[in-house]
């Protein structure tokens, strides 16, 4: 076990014997929110090693990931970056990663963390697994590849259901939506299970056609469409409401959003 740690985080990365390579986030007093050094973290363990065929996603103490630490976002910088560039860089890092990869859901799902899981090529929950996607409650135009994830999964109706209405899903109900492949009491041994059985096919073949996966999923947006997706996006992250839904959270409150 290999231990990476960052301000107030951690990421464990075991390689197994069987070429699982099983990553764990732990961020105890933040059920596993991810910050930019946890991001950067988890980006350098997904660099592609021969003897990496898996990847088993997961988090520790009980529950998967709640998200982004909301004390980490604000308004677009200086540069143009948005506060989620790094997340969105990464999670497309884990989603073409020639390795097929598993997500362990125990617990929480939240925002990035229900991305995170998104962005894995299977999903494997507990009975208490809750997956959220809460931006419009954050008042943030979420990401159009995080967008396109879950409308490829769930569909594009349920989709909105789970961003515009902020849907909560128990795991009973992703798995009848196909978010989650299986939900048992016994997840871990399903989910390295899985891992055994997908390192042990040939690497080229599954890689191969992951790649191919992707690339039929996919739908080329216009250079026009990104920038517009992108101004939107900017403009909310600088937002009065972006700011309210933020302190909102934190403080356990009903948000008070004005449309600015």
């Amino acid at each position: 076990m290999e231990p990476v740690a960052s301000a107030g985080a951690s990421l464990n990365v075991e390689d197994r014997d069987d070429g699982v390579r099983v990553l764990t986030l732990s961020n105890p007093a933040r059920r596993n929110a991810l910050d930019d050094g946890l991001l950067a973290r988890l980006d350098a363990a997904l660099a592609p090693a021969p003897q990496v065929r898996a990847l088993l996603v997961r988090g520790a103490g009980g529950a998967f990931c709640s998200g982004y630490d909301l004390t980490h976002l604000g308004p677009p910088g200086a540069d143009g970056r948005l506060p989620d560039d790094l997340l969105v860089e990464c999670l497309l890092k884990l989603e073409s990663h020639p390795a097929p990869s598993v997500a362990l859901v125990e617990g929480a799902a939240v925002g990035a963390g229900f991305d995170l899981a998104a962005s894995c090529d299977f999903r494997v929950g507990t009975p208490n697994a809750v997956f959220l996607m809460p931006p419009a409650r954050l008042g943030i135009v979420y990401s159009p590849e995080g967008l396109a994830r879950a409308a490829r999964l769930v569909g594009v109706a349920r989709a909105k259901q789970l961003f515009l209405a902020a849907r909560k899903l128990s795991a009973r109900e992703a798995l009848e939506w196909g978010l989650l492949d299986d939900c048992l009491v016994d997840a871990e041994a399903r989910a390295l299970a899985l891992c055994a059985t997908l390192a042990g096919h040939a690497p080229l073949a599954v890689s191969g056609m992951k790649e191919s996966f992707g690339r039929l999923a996919r739908a080329p947006l216009e250079e026009a469409d990104r920038a517009r997706l992108r101004d939107l996006r900017a403009a909310a992250f600088g937002s009065e409401d972006a700011k309210e839904g933020r302190a909102a959270f934190l403080e356990k409150r009903p948000p008070r959003f004005s449309g600015r």
